[in-house]
């Protein structure tokens, strides 16, 4: 039997859980960022490699801003308030900024392994990688959902 929690409890979880992902995402915002003034980024990467890079940093970029957004939303909307409409929007952004995240995360692992491993067994792995985030972030939830496991 499932518990509805009061708003401000809800908001409260959905913070703390958007404060738990930031760091994280922007110690990779971080390291994307260095790679590129690395000299075997330029000398080992091929130019499509490269423009991979940095569509993984402007992934990156998009789930800081999809995280970042509950913070700024309530603080010019009602910063005294919790309303059930900044619990939704805040939790679907939250889990929108995911998808941007897995997605780069699994382009810069095949940039990695494609320079450590030098073979085209890569984008199978970073593919693997990225449906290993689909099965924790998506399909393991809505199964617990599902299911009396709780």
């Amino acid at each position: 039997m499932r518990e509805e929690l009061p708003l401000p409890k809800a908001a409260q979880y959905l913070l703390d859980e958007a404060r738990m992902v930031l760091p994280g995402i922007q110690a990779l915002f971080g390291f994307q960022l260095i790679a590129v003034f690395n000299a075997r980024f330029a000398d080992t990467l091929s130019s499509a490699e490269q423009q991979l890079h940095l569509l993984a940093i402007a992934l990156v970029a998009v789930a800081v801003a999809l995280v970042m957004t509950p913070a700024a939303y309530h603080r010019l909307t009602g910063p005294r308030e919790v309303t059930d409409t900044f619990i939704r929007l805040s939790t679907r952004l939250l889990l929108f900024s995911m998808w941007p995240l897995a997605a780069s995360i699994s382009i810069d692992f095949y940039i990695i392994a494609r320079v450590i491993l030098s073979t085209s067994i890569v984008a199978l792995l970073a593919a693997a990688l990225f449906a290993f985030f689909v099965l924790l972030w998506l399909v393991l939830p809505l199964l617990m959902r599902r299911t009396a496991w709780r």
